[in-house]
């Protein structure tokens, strides 16, 4: 798999290792439930292409820049929408606590509650689901080489069900360019056995230290690494990557094996996008997860 530039992740290059590189692979929302159930099951993710409407998901991104503006991160001759970047990094904190209180408005509330996202996690789910309250947005600058490691996710949610499952959701297309979330082909199964071995090994832990996902047996981010070619040796398979536009959804389970990519946007442009967490209202719900997003929170 060429690319005109260069895949890279917390400093590391991935294009070298054309092999370890795949495409992920779309569904269509329609297809039938039982398919996309299969599907995620084997392959452990979901995308699932123009679920969303594109003109909301976009007016949600013209939003937060427009709150964001004041910090003077978004080029002012730039629409609120395009989210181009001035090249000036916010050093006054500001970002931070507008950030903080976007996650709590009503109108992001009101689109992680989007008919459409909820019903389609009750058809998946077969009956009825619950949202964490804990919602995070990212925002990442061009050439930002800091990005997301290597993890699964219950890693950050032990204390309730693993069948807990997460929406990323890109805000704006995000083609591969800018980056965006990859997946470990079939990592779900290694993540499965990652969890089963840290559960071996946890036995002496307290009940506290046994949910975190900072402790003795684990790094120090709760990652499973930054060099994502060196990883995807370890266990001989690819990265799937993918040009994702407004309006596509992509579903993990909380074992499946993913990280970001570097914004290499040629246009200037940030990338946003949300993850938000469903599951059934019935199984156990991690305690931690039902408060508002906070940088305090240690997850």
């Amino acid at each position: 798999m060429n690319t005109e530039f260069t895949l890279r992740s917390n400093g590391f290059d991935l294009s070298t290792a054309q092999n370890r590189i795949g495409r992920l692979q779309p569904n269509h929302p329609n297809e039938p439930i039982e398919s996309l159930r299969n599907s995620l099951k084997t392959q452990g993710y979901l995308w699932l292409k123009g679920i969303l409407p594109r003109d909301e998901v976009l007016a949600l991104r013209a939003r937060y820049f427009e709150r964001m503006a004041e910090t003077g991160i978004v080029d002012a001759r730039s629409s609120h929408q395009d989210g181009l970047y001035s090249g000036k990094r916010d050093t006054s904190g500001r970002g931070t606590h507008l950030l903080m209180e976007f996650v709590r408005t009503a109108a992001f509330e009101a689109f992680c509650f989007h008919p459409i996202i909820w019903q389609f996690y009750e058809k998946l789910m077969s009956g009825d689901v619950y949202l964490h309250k804990r919602k995070i947005v990212r925002h990442t600058y061009p050439g930002e080489e800091k990005t997301t490691d290597a993890h699964y996710d219950l890693i950050y949610l032990r204390g309730g069900t693993d069948s807990v499952l997460s929406s990323w959701i890109p805000l704006g297309d995000i083609p591969l360019e800018m980056g965006g979330l990859v997946y470990l082909e079939g990592a779900d199964a290694f993540g499965r056995k990652m969890e089963a071995d840290f559960s071996a090994r946890a036995v002496d832990l307290s009940p506290a230290e046994r949910i975190a996902a900072y402790n003795k047996h684990m790094s120090a981010s709760g990652g499973i690494g930054k060099d994502l070619a060196a990883l995807a040796d370890r266990y001989d398979t690819r990265w799937l990557v993918a040009d994702y536009e407004a309006g596509d959804m992509v579903i993990h389970t909380a074992y499946m094996i993913h990280a970001a990519t570097q914004n290499n946007s040629r246009d200037n442009r940030m990338r946003l996008s949300t993850d938000i967490r469903y599951q059934r209202i019935r199984d156990e719900i991690d305690a931690r997860w039902v408060n508002h997003w906070s940088m305090e929170d240690m997850l």
